[in-house]
């Protein structure tokens, strides 16, 4: 058995950094402060509704400076160097840091931050709240291609941790209400790096699809995700399962690569999975992705979104949920959000969902094949919170 370790910095702005050291890491302990100059953090966003659905939107202009591909060499999620100084001034396995250009935060708190889900669902003309909240990067390795299928078992098991401790952290935040990991990839998608990452955003509403939701447990009832997963595991779109979860294409599926990942016992957030469950994560999530990549010679863009419960809403009926979904219905055709998905939100499908499920079985089973995930290292026991002296986790202190 051995420890994940969770090391807190902070960089030259004061923005937090956090490394996240593999239970079989072969990194030194020591940590290089950001010796960078500070610079000024962006003024937080403003969330405006439109009155036509009750949404808020976070108009946050400071996310137009951020970085658009660059070349490896410039990548600002690498580590430093005397040519590159980038977000993270040391080699790493896993790194979550707060986003530069954030859409939410960096202010906690505000005069003019939602005074409760009561106000936010209160429908007005020119209606305004400050975006209060937290965006953070996950960096889920120090290579500057790749995503989170191409990780090891142990990375993977580490990122996992990661998001974990994450979701506990951001939801004890005043404001925040729900908190949602998800990774984009691929340029099809919209990507703007091509280093393996994904992102955190603490929300300080909770989030439209998740009051769909909502409305849905009042019209069924609280036993919505168990009598879900029940059907699936019974039905011909299992994809992949084990002891503790189950992956498997919807049966009203929207996109034509679509994989719901569902948990065997009820948990409400990352926080909430055990240590076993979150071992069996690390490879069978793998599995996942790497199938989606078989289907095709190229790698497949997509989108993973884990949602979880809001913060103190639902818990015991919402469960956590991955829900993967690729635009990419063929070896070279996207399908493109026209008139009536994008205009009406009135879907349709274009490949059945059993057929599409029959295609990634088979392409999980070919990848298994050719290259094959292995096993965890080492079992993870808790957590370990190591916290340096405190100039080097703020090297700027004397400054100040």
């Amino acid at each position: 058995m051995a420890s994940i370790i969770k090391r807190p910095y902070r960089l030259s702005d004061g923005r937090d950094l956090i490394y996240y050291d593999d239970a079989d890491t072969t990194l030194d302990p020591e940590r290089s402060p950001d010796l960078r100059e500070p610079s000024a953090r962006p003024a937080t966003a403003t969330m405006r509704q439109d009155p036509l659905t009750g949404e808020w939107v976070s108009i946050a202009a400071a996310r137009q400076n951020r970085v658009m591909l660059p070349p490896a060499e410039l990548d600002p999620l690498a580590p430093a160097t005397p040519s590159n100084p980038s977000e993270i001034p040391s080699l790493y396995d896993v790194a979550v840091f707060e986003n530069k250009s954030p859409s939410f935060g960096p202010l906690l708190a505000d005069d003019n931050q939602p005074e409760g889900l009561d106000d936010l669902a209160t429908v007005g003309l020119g209606r305004t709240r400050t975006s209060v909240g937290r965006c953070e990067v996950v960096c889920f390795s120090p290579e500057t291609t790749g995503s989170f299928g191409s990780l090891t078992p142990s990375r993977a098991r580490t990122v996992i941790e990661a998001w974990a401790d994450r979701t506990a952290a951001l939801s004890a935040l005043p404001a925040v209400r729900q908190v949602f990991p998800f990774e984009n990839r691929g340029q099809a998608i919209g990507v703007t790096l091509h280093h393996p990452h994904g992102q955190i955003y603490a929300y300080p509403y909770i989030t439209p699809r998740t009051n769909a939701l909502i409305r849905s447990l009042d019209a069924y009832g609280p036993t919505l995700f168990a009598d879900i997963l029940e059907r699936e595991r019974a039905s011909e779109r299992v994809v992949l399962a084990g002891q503790h979860w189950t992956a498997f294409v919807p049966f009203a599926a929207r996109w034509p690569i679509e994989i719901h990942l569902l948990p065997h016992r009820h948990v409400a957030d990352f926080a909430e999975t055990s240590a076993e469950e979150r071992d069996e994560l690390a490879t069978l999530y793998l599995r996942v992705l790497r199938g989606v990549d078989a289907l095709y010679d190229t790698p497949t863009p997509y989108i993973a979104a884990w949602h979880q419960a809001p913060v103190g809403v639902r818990r015991d009926e919402i469960r956590l949920m991955l829900q993967l979904t690729s635009p990419r219905r063929g070896a070279d055709k996207l399908k493109y959000l026209a008139g009536s998905e994008a205009a009406m939100g009135a879907w349709i499908g274009d490949i059945p969902p059993e057929t599409a499920a029959a295609a990634i079985r088979e392409a999980i089973d070919r990848a298994d094949r050719e290259s094959p995930v292995g096993e965890l290292p080492v079992q993870v026991t808790d957590l370990v919170t190591v916290v340096p002296d405190s100039d080097s986790v703020n090297p700027r202190k004397a400054d100040r």
